[in-house]
């Protein structure tokens, strides 16, 4: 299934596993390379509700095989000697025991990159223990500082499963791609979700190395502590996202919500010390409108004051709608590829394939 985009020609086989590595390949897939997706045979193809495929399989085929058999597993190795990558989702040691660790599939294609992601990478002490998101989360100290002061608590499983993970994941395989041009040799490309979420954490890092960090949460700038940069609720229900860090910034926000005493607060901005007072003041502006009302009083200023949409609204916001960053493809609504291209823009969203493809058909097309 050829694509368009920046990635056209790029031939990826991965192995099928959940999370963070079927959303790796998806992104691969949306900036057109060709991605073949191996399912064990019979397994169903990631159904969710009903009848409606897994979206996040979105612009790859299926091949159903089994790598415990020996015809399965030649048929794979046929594609992996014509691929480009290969994506190993499985704990560390799974893919060596099926005879496809990294010096199996190197000797085979020297080529190739071989992309591999775990939560806690290849070697270590917690490299063979289980683990989800909010695990590598608490280990690497993010958790920590994630969160109201009452207790810690996981953005969804977005930080370490995709920030740390998947798009890392990419960003390695990319590199990996382009170091390739210039050597023409392969080589491995260790993702693991605990580095990433470190990666991520250096802002922190940094702060906390000059003593502009408390390990405390609602205590920093940037973690709810101060009450310019957090969200409140409104008259009707709604909430809308504050983030007047800026002092031209801030006199704006306060300018919106009529204060008299504008020139005093914003010169106190920075004093954690009136922190709790404005908070309390800001709470009991916000509740005096609805959301949108809000949302109306800030349009075109620089108060960066927010609504906060539901998922069900987002894709009718007038910027993410003028920008299609939500499409609906087969009447489901997902994000559209991104990063954008001038000149080698991706086609469109291909939704996930509902048959399973045969293994040596596309051996032999990537091998024309």
């Amino acid at each position: 299934m050829p694509g368009e985009g920046p990635l056209a020609g790029v031939r990826i086989v991965e192995l099928g596993a959940i999370g963070p590595g079927p959303h790796a390949a998806m992104l691969l897939g949306d900036l057109g390379a060709d991605v073949v997706r191996i399912e064990r045979p019979g397994a169903p193809l990631r159904v969710g509700v009903g009848e409606q495929r897994d979206q996040m399989l979105r612009g790859r085929r299926s091949v159903g095989l089994d790598l415990k058999n020996a015809d399965d597993l030649e048929a794979l190795r046929s594609l992996v000697a014509r691929a480009d990558v290969f994506i190993d989702g499985f704990r560390p040691g799974v893919a060596e025991r099926l005879g496809l660790g990294p010096d199996d599939l190197l000797a085979l294609n020297p080529r190739l990159v071989y992309g591999r992601i775990t939560g806690w990478g290849q070697d270590g002490p917690l490299a063979q223990t289980a683990g989800h998101d909010i695990n590598y989360l608490a280990l690497s100290g993010a958790l920590s500082a994630l969160g109201p002061a009452s207790a810690p608590q996981a953005p969804l499983n977005l930080v370490a499963d995709f920030g740390g993970g998947s798009l890392y994941l990419v960003v390695g395989v990319l590199a990996a791609l382009v170091e390739r041009s210039a050597s023409g040799r392969g080589q491995v490309v260790d993702a693991a979700m605990v580095d990433g979420v470190a990666s991520l954490l250096q802002l922190v890092w940094s702060l906390r190395g000059v003593g502009q960090w408390q390990d405390r949460r609602g205590a920093n700038l940037l973690d709810g502590g101060a009450p310019f940069y957090g969200t409140y609720a409104c008259s009707d229900g709604g909430w809308v996202a504050v983030g007047a860090l800026e002092p031209s910034f801030f006199a704006q926000l306060i300018v919106g919500l009529g204060w008299t005493d504008a020139a005093a607060v914003a010169a106190a901005q920075y004093d954690a010390s009136t922190w709790p007072a404005l908070r309390a003041r800001l709470a009991e502006s916000f509740l005096e409108r609805g959301r949108d009302e809000w949302a109306a009083v800030f349009a075109g200023t620089d108060a960066c004051v927010t609504p906060v949409l539901g998922l069900a609204e987002a894709s009718a916001h007038p910027h993410l709608a003028a920008r299609q960053t939500l499409v609906e493809v087969d009447g489901v609504v997902q994000a559209a590829p991104a990063p954008r291209f001038s000149r080698t823009a991706p086609g469109p969203v291909r939704p996930p394939s509902a048959v399973v493809h045969d293994a040596a058909q596309i051996a032999a097309e990537w091998s024309a």
